[in-house]
């Protein structure tokens, strides 16, 4: 079994930062890709940035520049560093991993969400 727990959201206003936090526990052999993606209000969850083992990292196109995914692979841990923040950031961010539990099993782990709402 493998959990995943999110800490960080919170209320903001806008211009200003967060810092979320991701870390994995559980029967994990490695972790290959790590990421984060949210969903606002009466909207489809959206990828927001994605890093993988080597540390390849990749963005949605309204974040970049602002937002800086990082991983701890020693502690199983992602974070997302959000600076210049807007409304429009306003969402449930979730945290996503794809652990290999062992050398055969792959699967994909969500977190249960954390809130992040800036206000104008």
């Amino acid at each position: 079994q493998v959990q995943l727990v999110e800490s960080g959201g919170g209320l903001v206003q806008a211009g200003g930062s967060l810092r979320l936090s991701c870390a994995a526990s559980g029967s994990i052999f490695s972790i290959s890709s790590m990421g984060w993606y949210r969903q606002a209000p009466g909207k489809q969850r959206e990828l927001v940035a994605t890093i993988i083992s080597g540390g390849s990292t990749n963005y949605a196109d309204s974040v970049k520049v602002r937002f800086t995914i990082l991983r701890d692979s020693a502690k199983k841990t992602v974070y997302l560093q959000m600076n210049s923040l807007k409304p429009e950031d306003t969402a449930v961010y979730y945290c996503w991993m794809e652990v290999l539990t062992t050398i055969w099993e792959r699967n994909n782990y969500w977190g249960q969400g954390t809130q992040v709402t800036v206000s104008s």
